[in-house]
Order: C-alpha cells, then sequence, then structure tokens
C-alpha cells in the first residue's frame, strides 16, 4: 500500500514538471496555437497508461518530449492562419497601358481621327517654318546685297549694267531700278512731276507684289493657331462624352473605369495645344521677319527715286546750259 501511495505521488510530481515544461513552450508558438490547452489536459491519459509501467525506484520519466508532442499539432494551424499575400488579379476590361500611344490606340474613332488631324497640323507648321524661314532669310540677304549695289552706283543705269547683266539682276529690288529706269526712258521729254509720280506707283505695285510673295504660305500658320485648340477641345468633349456613356452601362462609379477614357480625352486637348502653340509664335516671328523684308524694300525704292529726282534735275540742267549756250552763240 506504501509502495502504490509513492508510486502515485511520483507521477503526479512528474506531470506538474510536464505541465511546467509545456507552459514555457508554447509562448513561442503563434496565437492561433493557443489552442494547445486541450492537447495538454490529454496528458493523464497518458498517466494512466505509463502508471503501471512506472518503476517504483523513482527513475527519472523525460517530460519535455511528451510536451513537445502536446504543443506540434497547433503549428500547422499556425500557418494557416498566414493570410494569402498573392497580387490582385487585374481586371481585363481596364487599359493595361496608359502611356500616350496606348492612350491612342485606345481612343474612339472619332477621337483618333482629331489626334491624327492635330498631328497632320503640326506637321505643316514645322514644315513651314523650315521652308519659310529659310526663303525669308534668303531674301532679305539678297535684297541688302541689291540695296548697297544701288547705293554704290552713280545712277541708274550703272546700277542695272549692261543688258547681260541686266538679265543676271534678278528680285524686288532689281526690279524697282529697271522700272524706274525704263519709266524714265520712256517719258522723256515730258514734266519731272509726272514722271515722278508714275516711277512712284509702279515701285508701290513692285513693293507690294514682293510682300505678297514673301508672305505667301504664313496664312495657314494663322489658321492652326487659332482653329487647333477648338478641335481638340472638340475631342475631349467626345471622349468625356463616351466615358459618362461607359459609367451608365457599367452601372459604376469606379474611377478606375472612368479614368482612362478622360485621359484619353485630354490628349487630344494637349495636342490641339502642342500644334498651335507653335503654330502662333511661328506666325509672328514670320510677321516681323516680313516686315523687315518691306522695309529693305522700301529703303531700295528710296534709293531709286533719290537716283531718279537726280538724273531728271542734271537733265533739266543741262538742258538750260544748252539752251544758254544756243543763245550766246547767237
Amino acid at each position: 500500500m506504501i509502495g502504490l501511495m509513492t508510486t502515485i505521488r511520483t507521477v503526479i510530481a512528474r506531470q506538474r514538471a510536464a505541465l511546467i515544461a509545456a507552459l514555457l513552450v508554447l509562448p513561442a508558438v503563434a496565437a492561433p496555437a493557443q489552442e494547445a490547452p486541450p492537447a495538454a489536459t490529454d496528458v493523464p491519459a497518458a498517466t494512466d497508461t505509463a502508471a503501471p509501467d512506472a518503476p517504483a525506484t523513482g527513475e527519472d520519466v523525460p517530460a519535455v518530449p511528451a510536451a513537445t508532442d502536446a504543443a506540434e499539432p497547433a503549428v500547422p494551424d499556425a500557418e494557416a492562419a498566414i493570410p494569402d499575400l498573392a497580387p490582385p488579379v487585374r481586371n481585363e476590361t481596364l487599359p493595361h497601358d496608359l502611356s500616350p500611344l496606348g492612350m491612342f490606340l485606345a481612343a474612339d474613332w472619332v477621337v483618333k481621327a482629331v489626334m491624327i488631324g492635330l498631328a497632320f497640323a503640326s506637321l505643316v507648321t514645322w514644315t513651314i517654318f523650315v521652308a519659310k524661314g529659310l526663303e525669308i532669310a534668303f531674301a532679305k540677304r539678297r535684297a541688302r546685297a541689291h540695296v548697297r549695289r544701288l547705293e554704290r552706283a552713280p545712277d541708274l543705269a550703272g546700277a542695272i549694267g549692261d543688258e547681260r547683266a541686266a538679265r543676271r539682276w534678278r528680285g524686288p529690288v532689281a526690279a524697282l531700278a529697271k522700272s524706274a529706269e525704263a519709266e524714265r526712258l520712256r517719258s522723256a521729254g515730258l514734266a519731272d512731276d509726272g514722271v515722278k509720280e508714275r516711277v512712284s506707283v509702279a515701285l508701290s505695285r513692285i513693293e507690294s507684289r514682293g510682300a505678297r510673295s514673301i508672305n505667301r504660305g504664313t496664312g495657314i500658320l494663322a489658321t492652326i493657331g487659332s482653329t487647333a485648340p477648338f478641335v481638340g477641345l472638340f475631342g475631349t468633349v467626345w471622349g468625356i462624352m463616351n466615358s459618362f456613356i461607359g459609367i451608365s452601362e457599367a452601372n459604376t462609379t469606379n474611377l478606375a473605369v472612368v479614368a482612362p477614357g478622360i485621359a484619353e480625352a485630354l490628349l487630344a486637348t494637349a495636342i490641339g495645344l502642342v500644334a498651335a502653340i507653335p503654330a502662333v509664335i511661328i506666325y509672328n516671328v514670320f510677321a516681323r521677319s516680313i516686315a523687315g523684308y518691306r522695309a529693305i524694300l522700301s529703303d531700295g525704292s528710296a534709293v531709286v527715286l533719290q537716283h531718279l529726282s537726280r538724273e531728271l534735275d542734271q537733265g533739266r540742267s543741262g538742258a538750260r546750259r544748252a539752251g544758254r549756250l544756243a543763245e550766246a552763240a547767237e
């Protein structure tokens, strides 16, 4: 009887040690592992089977492995509690590429037509800028050279030269000198005031013709600069209208559904501004350059009138001198 009591006390002491060890191991497991205490309550069943086999001599029974075995079933529960971190599935109905090219390809056909038209207008603008810029620069340089030729010449005939040189000398300034000289020769013996008036009219017409020639093509820049923003705005309004139609069809106000269509619509306005702003700037630059070119032609007209007036005065003075000589001879 005494031996049996001793054995029971030994088993109870070992069970207490096992419970203490289990309490020390459980805090290291995840929160869901707190369901392990029911497994620890099964220990007495193990002790019931182990009690008859326990030696009476008081040999130590390993307690920690028993607690570990009781806590192991809780680990899979902790792993199962970890949330799934897989990336969310993208909605295939939304556009994947929001770059300018991607938005252009995904836009409505009306918005595409507006964008293509504005891109073509921008191409025309830069083509005119290159071609007309070179033309104006060459015309101004040639006009300055011809004006210097008139200023260095003693008279109109000297500036024009012989027949071969006259054929090679071309341009608005050359036309001014040739027209004045031709009118002077045709009006020989007529009143000087009438000659000057006719020459002035001819020179003004030549100036106007030269200005119209150099100004050709710049009106397209004014048209593009004034209409491109409104064309782009039309594409924007059309795209936003389609976006609202999509909202009503999708029965949702989610921004992810509305934003791509609005972005495509705003791209049309951006392209319109890209076409209009350079066109306006280039038109203003050309307007100032053409005004400078007309000023050079006006300088050439002034030099031609100076030569004409001098030659008429010299002819009148020569006629008077010849008359006095004739009178003296009589």
